[in-house]
């Protein structure tokens, strides 16, 4: 699959990182690229997101190809979010950031769990939206951001056509 519904090439070409199954969690899906591609690997997927009409295109998809997925309405943004706690093999975050989130996503990752986030750099303001550097990574911010997570593979470039950062990262043991 590929084109703007295809999953993104950073979580499809990573798979080999990822558990072979589980509990897996796709914050601000949008209209659940991710979510769908994580319910045809088998993982029991949560997708969440604010935009209800969104979450309905992304159930009725579900419902087109046979896959079973939770998809619920959540903002995540106004206030401390109900995610559970150590309940996920995997968190998946593309194009979203919302920095005080972030230590939370971490905290909803199982032990042995793999986070994998991609989202615009500052630099991607001189090319086009997004353009608030609230939504914005800096230079080298990503890894730091998901510490204390072990960077399995982490990358900053322009990638086609946009200027991203991306990390996989594992919940070690504590």
């Amino acid at each position: 699959m590929s084109g703007p519904q295809a999953p993104a090439d950073w979580l499809t070409e990573h798979r080999g990182l990822l558990p072979p199954g589980g509990r897996a969690l796709d914050v601000a899906c949008g209209r659940g690229r991710h979510a769908l591609w994580l319910a045809r690997e088998g993982f029991d997927t949560l997708a969440l997101d604010r935009n209800r009409e969104a979450l309905d295109d992304l159930r009725a998809e579900a419902d087109r190809q046979g896959l079973t997925l939770t998809a619920e309405k959540r903002d995540l943004e106004s206030g401390p979010p109900d995610i559970e706690p150590a309940g996920y093999d995997v968190v998946v975050v593309v194009h979203y950031l919302h920095r005080p989130l972030v230590p939370v996503l971490i905290d909803a990752l199982a032990l042995g769990g793999v986070l994998v986030y991609e989202t615009f750099t500052r630099a991607q303001s001189a090319r086009g939206r997004p353009t608030n550097p609230e939504f914005l990574l800096e230079s080298g911010e990503l890894p730091r951001l998901v510490r204390p997570l072990e960077i399995l593979r982490q990358r900053e470039a322009e990638v086609d056509g946009r200027m991203l950062a991306s990390v996989i990262a594992r919940r070690g043991r504590l």
